[in-house]
């Protein structure tokens, strides 16, 4: 998985602390983080249709959904695709011990079980929304961590 996604998450968690658009310039800023290589990150979660941009003086991203609506799986494939994490080169028909392409119909042990951890994975990311995100910031820094990271993101540059 790429730090994109940690990126993407955590823009998807802020932006749910304001009923304004944020600048991806604010967003960077906020977590100390590479402007350019953000708006990439902030641009696949548009694409994927889970924020948009707003242009204009006041411009920046807006969640397009609820929060509860979006999950982490969600994220995950608009910043790194959805192409599983596992991909079979059919290794078994490789080397002097080679097992015909008629004898590999189904796939190998390893096959299965990296695709059943996969699926697991996937099905654990998609359990959890980015409100629940949200619910735990609020656990783990205190009920005023939202309100003061949205101040923050709005508050007049100097």
């Amino acid at each position: 998985m790429s730090g994109g996604v940690e990126w993407a998450l955590h823009c998807c968690v802020v932006l749910t602390s304001v009923d304004e658009p944020v600048p991806a310039t604010r967003l960077a800023e906020l977590h100390d983080v590479s402007a350019s290589y953000l708006a990439k990150q902030l641009q696949a979660l548009s694409r994927a249709g889970l924020v948009r941009s707003v242009q204009g003086k006041a411009g920046g991203y807006v969640l397009t959904r609820e929060p509860a609506s979006i999950t982490v799986l969600d994220v995950v494939e608009a910043v790194d695709g959805p192409a599983p994490a596992f991909a079979c080169t059919e290794i078994r028909q490789r080397g002097p011990l080679a097992s015909p392409a008629e004898s590999c119909t189904a796939p190998c042990a390893i096959a299965r079980a990296m695709n059943g951890a996969d699926e697991a994975w996937r099905a654990a990311l998609r359990a959890v929304s980015i409100a629940d995100l949200v619910r735990s910031v609020g656990s783990d820094y205190g009920p005023g961590a939202m309100a003061g990271i949205g101040r923050w993101l709005t508050a007049t540059e100097a």
